[in-house]
């Protein structure tokens, strides 16, 4: 009976580890994210929004994981902060397009900073930026495999 108790112990889920890591990791960017008046999500859509502009409301939703009805609320916030603006599609008045303002993109200069800022934290820690590449990657990996099974 003991061993079958051992599967509940935190050190043996895959879930704990990458919850936790993932606060964390939340955590580390709030000083320079707090310094931008952005929260991590919000940083989340403009990231996005600087690598393609001009996505429908559900593109974005699919590229962050989130549901329309989160995303929402965090488009209004980045409207009102004059970031990005948010526009029906021409061709699909159902869709709804979001395009970077000036602000948006100028903002983007600043943020050039924190991958930097955040690797940095890491020095003197047991861990290399190659394995935390190498991690990224596989966590990569690991969401595209989540992602297929939940679409099959």
């Amino acid at each position: 009976m003991k061993e079958n108790k051992e599967i509940l112990f935190l050190e043996n889920q895959l879930c704990f580890p990458l919850y936790a890591t993932s606060r964390l990791t939340t955590k580390v960017y709030g000083p320079y994210l707090k310094e931008l008046d952005l929260t991590y999500p919000q940083y989340l859509v403009l990231m996005v929004l600087w690598e393609e502009d001009g996505l429908s409301v559900n593109r974005i939703s699919k590229r962050l994981h989130l549901e329309t009805n989160t995303l929402t609320p965090l488009l209004k916030r980045l409207e009102s902060k004059g970031l990005i603006s948010r526009e029906r599609s021409k061709a699909d008045e159902r869709s709804v397009e979001i395009k970077l303002q000036k602000a948006g993109w100028d903002i983007q200069v600043k943020a050039l900073k924190i991958p930097a800022k955040i690797i940095s934290t890491f020095q003197g820690a047991d861990i290399s930026v190659e394995e935390l590449k190498q991690f990224q990657k596989t966590l990569f990996r690991l969401l595209n495999s989540m992602e297929a099974q939940m679409d099959s």
